[in-house]
């Protein structure tokens, strides 16, 4: 009989793995179809996860915090910024770079977080978290020097977009930290996409041409990749994340799921036909414990 515990590692290491086949179903979408956008993907994404994050609402009770007009002002700004920009952003990178090396980049939101926290409250960066943060920048230009020769053309391009994608979501990560233990973890969660995805539909309708009407006219096999980005690499990763964390806690949290690239490339090996060479599993390697250490530093700076 399993315990509470070893429940909790088990949430995690399938919401790390879940999460990590989101690089590979955006693959393959794009595969469908050269008609078929990043901005359709997101739509899709999000309006597939929406009514599942609505029942979350009426599952988990509102919190007895009092909560003010600044609170929600935050929580506007972290829906966009974690759920609709740092989501289309990825997708549009994914576009120029290996699902491999996306995964890589955007692993480096932890050191963003870090850096921006420390720049905000005018704190040190201590030489051990310094020296993590070099170490997981290194692995990842290893890995980005050595990206195939297919995906080169646009390399600059689609890595300034997965790490815009990576620093938007850092932001995402700070605001969070303001709101959410008022909120409640899985109801600031849940609202935080409802406010991605108004928003959203309201620019897609403004943005593209013939509005949802084309998001409606889509090649059928990319209804199935949306909605797997929906439920399985958003919706079931995200619940069961939060809660392991509620069960083993932030750092062995961050430890277990540290994983996650690992699961990308592996799949992207299997599904995509990507290959790594022996300097590219050094970077990679270098990135995780790079990024592990920073994770899990008992000093993080604070307001």
């Amino acid at each position: 009989m399993l315990d509470r515990q070893s429940w909790g590692v088990i949430f995690v290491l399938i919401s790390a793995f879940s999460f990590s086949t989101k690089a590979i179903f955006v693959k393959y979408a794009y595969e469908v179809s050269d008609q078929v956008t990043a901005m359709d993907l997101l739509a899709l994404r999000l309006l597939s996860a929406l009514p599942f994050y609505i029942l979350i609402l009426f599952v988990f009770k509102k919190n007895t915090i009092p909560l003010y007009k600044k609170d929600y002002l935050w929580l506007l700004a972290a829906g966009f910024m974690g759920f609709y920009a740092s989501s289309l952003l990825d997708f549009m990178g994914l576009l120029y770079i290996s699902a491999s090396l996306e995964r890589i980049i955007f692993f480096l939101y932890p050191t963003i977080t870090v850096i921006v926290s420390a720049m905000l409250y005018k704190q040190g960066i201590s030489l051990k978290v310094g020296l993590a943060i070099a170490l997981s920048y290194l692995g990842t230009i290893l890995v980005m020097l050595y990206e195939p020769v297919k995906h080169s053309q646009h390399l600059w391009l689609g890595v300034g977009l997965v790490f815009a994608s990576a620093m938007t979501y850092a932001s995402y990560m700070l605001m969070s930290q303001k709101v959410l233990p008022k909120f409640g973890a899985m109801r600031f969660t849940a609202l935080a996409t409802l406010v991605a995805t108004a928003g959203f539909i309201t620019h897609y309708s403004l943005v593209v041409p013939t509005g949802l009407h084309h998001l409606f006219n889509l090649p059928h096999t990319v209804y199935y990749y949306g909605f797997a980005l929906g439920l399985f690499a958003t919706l079931l990763p995200t619940v069961l994340m939060m809660i392991g964390i509620e069960r083993l806690g932030a750092a062995k949290t961050a430890m277990i799921s540290s994983g996650g690239p690992i699961f990308t490339i592996i799949l992207a090996v299997l599904f995509l036909g990507e290959q790594l060479n022996m300097i590219q599993w050094l970077g990679c390697i270098l990135n995780i414990i790079g990024v592990l250490m920073v994770s899990l530093n008992k000093n993080p700076p604070k307001p």
